[in-house]
């Protein structure tokens, strides 16, 4: 009854891997800028993707090229914001405002495929809104949003884009080379844009180079996967594996000396809350099918 298959044990895996990434962003980002730091890392991730997959890569479609460059836009948006807001807020509260995409998702997918969210995903958008409210500002229960707050907010939305996105693909291309595609894509916006938006390249550090290096073999791992796992996954099943993010971020943040407020507590556990909802839901619309058969 609550048995994974093999594709969501490693979408949980990959949960777990991407939570602990947060500090290590966050601690990087005092010695680099956001958009040197994404554009090596997915520069990096898209280059051992090529080399892994170059007996596969003739193959590659216009189809997927597109699609990999859609998904590579979205992908760089979400981690661009994300890492910008690290830049100035802690390791455990940018990994519970990311996960609003879980919320966002069903709000995105009403508004791009006309498919309105039921109930639960409403009540969930409630728990999740009451959450962020509590969890940010300068002091927890404030609307007095920061700025790393709203681009990290803003990161999580393109983050359910991409989502959205991955799932649209997942049943019409080949995961390995869209995967390579939309990676470098990633790397190569980010650094592109360096130059429009005054980023330097920052003096050479091993605390940098090593954390970027690191996470870009992480990113191929990651992203490889989603791809593979989400074309037996559904987009709104995997949103709700991938919530199980900001507790091992907020783990490893607590391990590493973040201290959160009370209402800041109260808040991460209302978002957690708000994608439970969204779980519910989504098992009684399962259920619903199989009495339908």
């Amino acid at each position: 009854m609550f048995a994974l298959s093999r594709q969501e044990i490693a979408l949980v895996l990959v949960t777990m891997l991407w939570g602990s990434t947060f500090l290590i962003i966050h601690i990087a980002m005092q010695h680099s800028g956001p958009l040197f730091f994404v554009g090596l890392r997915f520069t990096i991730a898209g280059a051992l993707s090529m080399l892994l997959f170059r007996k596969h890569m003739a193959g590659l479609t216009r189809h997927e090229a597109g699609a990999g460059i859609a998904i590579g836009c979205a992908l760089f948006l979400g981690y661009y914001l994300q890492t910008h807001g690290l830049r100035t807020i802690t390791s455990s509260q940018s990994a519970f405002i990311t996960a609003l995409y879980v919320p966002i998702v069903p709000l995105l997918q009403w508004a791009v495929l006309k498919r309105p969210p039921g109930l639960m995903s409403w009540i969930g958008v409630a728990l999740a809104f009451t959450g962020l409210v509590l969890l940010t500002g300068p002091e927890a229960g404030s609307l007095n949003f920061s700025p790393g707050e709203i681009a990290t907010l803003a990161g999580a939305a393109a983050i359910a884009a991409e989502i959205i996105l991955i799932g649209h693909f997942a049943q019409s291309v080949d995961s390995r080379r869209v995967t390579a595609v939309q990676l470098l894509t990633a790397g190569l916006v980010s650094f592109a844009l360096m130059p429009a938006l005054g980023e330097g390249i920052p003096e050479f550090s091993w605390l940098w180079a090593g954390a970027a290096i690191g996470l870009g073999l992480a990113s191929a791992v990651i992203q490889l996967t989603m791809n593979w796992a989400q074309k037996s996954v559904s987009p709104t099943r995997a949103t709700v594996i991938y919530a199980g993010e900001p507790v091992w971020g907020g783990i490893v943040g607590r391990l590493a000396g973040d201290r959160l407020p009370g209402l800041a507590l109260v808040g991460a556990a209302l978002i957690v809350a708000g994608v439970l909802a969204s779980e519910m839901k989504f098992k009684r619309r399962a259920k619903q099918k199989l009495r339908e058969a």
